[in-house]
């Protein structure tokens, strides 16, 4: 199982990242977690001490160049595009639990059209062998841009989730990302409301996004509110919400 979560900044989508991990884990598979959002809480969301104590592959200039063939912290010139990625699970994956290992792959400058640097080149190729070559469940935390995704990676992922909230930009966000899925040939997409307050957000979302399946709606919980604030994992909640993430993850696996 592939499944990569996406959706505005401040949705929700790494709390349903943690628990997803946390659930599959909980039926005894082996589950990669990867940070692909350049705004890394991955970690924290799945309750890590000292998250930030963490350094993304992105940032490991001698893995990149060694990796790559390049010179670290270059601009231009040749380095490798079909880097050797094949080990570095086992290498740099973080123990994150029981049944759980965490990868944080970081942000990537961004330059002009086509640019492609050496730091692009490793994730894009990492994320490859990740999505098309493993047998773990692999759940990917995405930024709304889905940028580390490419079109030949997309091919193995079962599911890409957005995470909606009530309001006219989590809408519109969710329309770009599933352009962006589309043009890169994800033809599973699905959707996750959050932060609902009852049935008229429930309501409101599924008449403004009638054209999508959603997997459910997560309530909004105070509980939810104060795990992210003490960044921890989110273990007691009220019923009803752990009910709707039993749902969603049930959905997905069905």
């Amino acid at each position: 199982m592939k499944i990569a979560v996406s959706g505005k900044g401040g949705v929700g989508k790494t709390t349903l990242s943690a628990f997803l991990v946390k659930w599959f884990a909980s039926k005894g598979k082996e589950v990669l977690a990867i940070d692909a959002d350049p705004d890394a809480n991955l970690a924290q969301g799945l309750g890590l001490p000292n998250p930030t104590g963490i350094t993304p592959i992105s940032e490991m200039k001698e893995l990149v160049a060694e990796r790559t063939e390049s010179v670290p912290g270059s601009y231009g010139g040749f380095f490798k595009l079909n880097p050797k990625v094949d080990d570095l699970p086992e290498k740099l994956a973080i123990r994150a639990g029981e049944h759980i290992r965490l990868m944080v792959m970081g942000g990537v400058k961004k330059g002009g059209s086509g640019c492609v640097c050496p730091e692009s080149v490793l994730i894009k190729n990492l994320m490859q062998h990740l999505v098309l070559r493993r047998d773990d469940v692999v759940i990917m935390d995405m930024e709304a841009g889905i940028e580390h995704l490419g079109r030949g990676t997309s091919k193995g992922v079962d599911c890409l989730i957005i995470v909606v909230e009530p309001g006219r930009r989590s809408i519109e966000t969710a329309g770009r990302i599933r352009a962006l899925g589309k043009d890169l040939g994800l033809t599973r997409v699905c959707l996750v409301g959050n932060k609902t307050r009852g049935p008229r957000d429930r309501e409101f979302l599924a008449g403004s996004l009638k054209d999508f399946r959603f997997l459910g709606f997560i309530p909004y919980d105070e509980e939810l509110v104060e795990a992210d604030l003490q960044g921890v994992f989110p273990e007691t909640v009220k019923p009803e919400t752990k009910a709707a993430f039993e749902e969603i993850a049930v959905g997905i696996a069905a």
